[in-house]
């Protein structure tokens, strides 16, 4: 019996569910104004497969149990938590075969390895170094300024309280599901990073403007006249003093410009 038999097989203990999950399978997809059918898989991003997987992997739940074994899963992502690296490549070698040779599933080894918690990453968390308190990955920064730099591009044209405006969803939906973060010292990296694109693309609008938009912001003559004949760039003056007088973080929250780290 392979995965999809074991799958089919648990479901039809169920069948309400079944007949459920039958009609959404078979609902098809709309592409541009044409509807299409779906005659096999799951679409995309919808909410099917995480109930499938819970579905599946109750059983290596169950094993993990078993075990005595601690662990966090979250549709077929999982970490198991461990006392050492001997430990741990022990638990994966048998897990990977309970998986493939008991659930008749087969385990992604690029994605899966032994090794340090804050070395880790899990639905966009990790923990810090000594294993305490919850952090936000890398990656998911790294997605976030991506998102970002595409809402803010230079050659949009739109007004800072528009862009912030645009800004202001993605901000707040990612400040809510990271909420539960416990080291705010990346967020306020991170606040510091979204101001200076916001001053960055303020400085390119404003081009030949520039000496006198800094001084109706009160900025000195010297300093106005220094900063617009400067041979840096938007991003390297974005960090200069005229730019954060003229452009404070006062002046982006009158804007309503949410901050990721203030809790």
């Amino acid at each position: 019996m392979n995965a999809y038999d074991r799958l089919m097989a648990r479901l039809k203990r169920h069948t309400p569910l079944l007949r459920l999950i039958n009609r959404y399978l078979k609902a098809g997809v709309q592409i541009d104004n044409r509807k299409a059918p779906t005659p096999e898989g799951v679409p995309q991003g919808g909410p099917l497969s995480p109930v499938l997987a819970n579905v599946v992997l109750d059983e290596l739940d169950w094993e993990l149990e078993r075990r005595h074994l601690r662990f966090a899963r979250y549709a077929d992502d999982c970490q198991i938590y461990v006392g050492s690296r001997r430990a741990g490549e022990r638990v994966m070698v048998s897990l990977t075969r309970f998986i493939e040779d008991s659930l008749r599933l087969t385990v992604n080894t690029r994605k899966s390895a032994v090794d340090r918690p804050w070395k880790r990453s899990f639905l966009g968390f990790t923990l810090s170094r000594k294993g305490q308190r919850l952090n936000v990955a890398d990656r998911a920064i790294t997605k976030l300024k991506t998102q970002i730099r595409t809402l803010s591009r230079r050659t949009r044209g739109h007004s800072l309280p528009r862009v912030i405006a645009d800004l202001k969803e993605t901000l707040l939906g990612w400040k809510a599901y990271f909420d539960a973060a416990e080291v705010l010292s990346p967020l306020r990296d991170l606040d510091k990073w979204i101001r200076r694109r916001m001053r960055s693309y303020v400085w390119k609008q404003w081009g030949r403007r520039g000496y006198r938009e800094l001084r109706k912001r009160g900025v000195s003559v010297k300093l106005a006249w220094n900063t617009a004949k400067s041979a840096h760039g938007p991003w390297r003056l974005s960090h200069s003093p005229a730019l954060r007088q003229a452009l404070s973080a006062r002046l982006f929250r009158s804007y309503g410009l949410p901050e990721l780290a203030v809790r």
